[in-house]
């Protein structure tokens, strides 16, 4: 198996996400495949996948990845929207920042900065000082970050990073991660999250009691 198949089971889910299931992703996956005339041992070879892996993503048995997502979206000419079932037909592709309401969430200030109901959750943050810093989070998908302004702190396993504005980081999601701002005066992010297993959800909780960063 190569190393682009090692998926966690679709049934692996986080703390807020206990049924772990991608109903809308496998069939789709399927569909698509058969849209484009290809055998299973074909669409495999191509996106670089073992066959038995592929008909694993299939039929819900494993969750793909954010870039299997993309490299199947490319063997089979669409885009990671159709393979995630989405219906884009009419959504806006520009958020106008007039129109980005602020929303209050656990101390955080969060401004949505793409379309909701996409397989990518594109937000502007404020994370305050002292707010949430002790949160582990763990769920499957992607993130990226950029620092704007301050400077943050970002725990990913058992390392810690500090960033400035301009820094960036993105990594696997299922990495125990913290974020903390490290100045008084807070810090602002832009972040790209995927959810692929809860898509609606906006953050994955999970206080460690007595675990510090």
């Amino acid at each position: 198996m190569s190393s682009s198949e090692t998926e966690r089971p679709a049934g692996a889910g986080s703390p807020a996400d206990p049924a772990g299931a991608l109903p809308a992703v496998a069939p789709q996956l399927r569909a698509l495949r058969r849209q484009a005339s290809l055998t299973l041992e074909a669409a495999a070879r191509a996106a670089g996948l073992s066959p038995a892996h592929l008909s694993r993503l299939e039929t819900g048995q494993r969750q793909p990845s954010l870039p299997m997502l993309l490299t199947l979206a490319r063997v089979y000419g669409t885009t990671v929207s159709e393979l995630l079932g989405e219906t884009v037909a009419g959504r806006d592709a520009v958020v106008r920042a007039a129109d980005m309401e602020p929303t209050a969430a656990g101390g955080w200030t969060y401004w949505q900065a793409g379309a909701s109901g996409r397989g990518m959750q594109a937000l502007r943050v404020h994370v305050p000082y002292g707010s949430q810093g002790d949160i582990v989070r763990v769920h499957p998908g992607e993130e990226w970050l950029h620092v704007l302004r301050g400077r943050l702190r970002l725990r990913l396993g058992d390392t810690t990073h500090r960033l400035a504005a301009g820094d960036s980081a993105h990594f696997d999601s299922l990495t125990p991660h913290r974020i903390a701002a490290d100045d008084h005066d807070g810090v602002d992010l832009l972040f790209v999250h995927t959810l692929l297993q809860s898509p609606t959800a906006a953050l994955c909780l999970g206080p460690i009691p007595g675990d510090a960063s």
